[in-house]
């Protein structure tokens, strides 16, 4: 079990801690389909589903670890899920 700022960041999902707290704390990332919080618990197995401006990303958590490299960084999720809003700027 990890906190979720925390995994976000070793796991590079997002790359400053602080800035994945913020994001969870606005409420735009859920964990198994439920809002979450920075200091949510998440585990190997659980489903994040994040909202980055326009785009969605959806991943699943394959393992847990305290420290990466940044090669190995990828292998702890893998993406599901990716959308785009429309551009309705045309």
């Amino acid at each position: 079990m990890m906190r979720l700022d925390k995994f976000l960041k070793v796991s590079r999902i997002i790359k400053r801690r602080s800035v994945a707290k913020e994001i969870a704390d606005q409420g735009r990332i859920l964990v198994n389909d439920r809002p979450a919080k920075s200091s949510s618990k998440v585990k190997a197995g659980d489903t994040l589903t994040i909202k980055f401006g326009n785009k969605t990303e959806t991943v699943k958590i394959n393992k847990i670890v305290e420290t990466t490299k940044k090669s190995d960084a990828e292998d702890m999720y893998k993406i599901i899920d990716e959308t785009y809003a429309e551009n309705f700027d045309k």
